[in-house]
């Protein structure tokens, strides 16, 4: 009987933890540092998965120009310049993820139709490559769509990434994917966000002052407690 009490006391906290999540944080969590017409809007890559189950869209200014932007977005992926976020976490999954913290001038390129491939042999294909504009990934069975968005707004620069998502398995796996894997991406998410915003602020200054000492353009050894310090720079 106790055990069945224990059982059942666990089942309503889960419901009332759901409920809570679903009323109050997840809309933050999917959209986080996004501005309302960003999330609303329609983006490129939208159409290569119309009946998404999850959405997130996720955004930041940075104070540099496209042209500071494009060169990191444009070398990311496994076996190039990674993804500008927790390596160590990408590693215990076996992806072999390495953060560049420089320009690749043999990265600095990628047609549609590139695939970044992990180790584990899962790809995603390049559906559009819109230089200073958009990457669009999806991913070869189809189920994920990852759009990196540049929008010039002023002096600086809009940055969106958007994912969408179609779940699998049955209800534990989306309670899982739901309540597990986007708080997760959002941790992963924002310090990719940040690490870009870094970069393409300090490539910026250079190109702005030449004769600028150089800096390193990006924190690698940063730990999620650095990043949280710069949380209210990023709308």
């Amino acid at each position: 009987m106790k055990m069945l009490s224990s059982l059942a006391l666990g089942l309503l906290a889960a419901i009332a933890g759901a409920r809570v999540y679903q009323a109050f944080w997840r809309r933050p969590i999917l959209d986080w540092g996004a501005r309302p017409d960003e999330v609303a809007r329609r983006l490129p890559g939208d159409e290569f998965l119309e009946a998404a189950d999850v959405v997130a869209t996720r955004a930041i200014t940075i104070e540099a120009p496209p042209s500071a932007i494009w060169p990191w977005l444009i070398q990311m992926g496994p076996g190039r310049g990674g993804v500008y976020t927790y390596d160590w976490i990408e590693n215990l999954f076996g992806l072999d993820m390495h953060s560049a913290d420089e320009i690749v001038p043999e990265w600095q390129s990628m047609e549609v139709g590139y695939t970044w491939r992990n180790p584990q042999g899962q790809g995603m294909r390049a559906e559009i490559v819109d230089p200073e504009r958009a990457i669009v990934m999806r991913a070869e069975d189809g189920r994920w769509v990852w759009a990196f968005v540049i929008v010039p707004e002023g002096d600086g620069t809009r940055f969106i990434s958007r994912n969408r998502f179609v779940l699998s398995g049955g209800t534990l796996a989306r309670w899982a994917s739901i309540y597990l894997m986007e708080p997760g991406s959002l941790v992963m998410e924002r310090r990719m966000l940040l690490g870009i915003k870094s970069r393409a602020e300090r490539l910026a200054a250079r190109q702005a002052d030449p004769a600028r000492s150089a800096v390193p353009t990006g924190r690698p050894d940063a730990t999620m407690a650095d990043e949280l310090e710069l949380v209210g720079t990023t709308a």
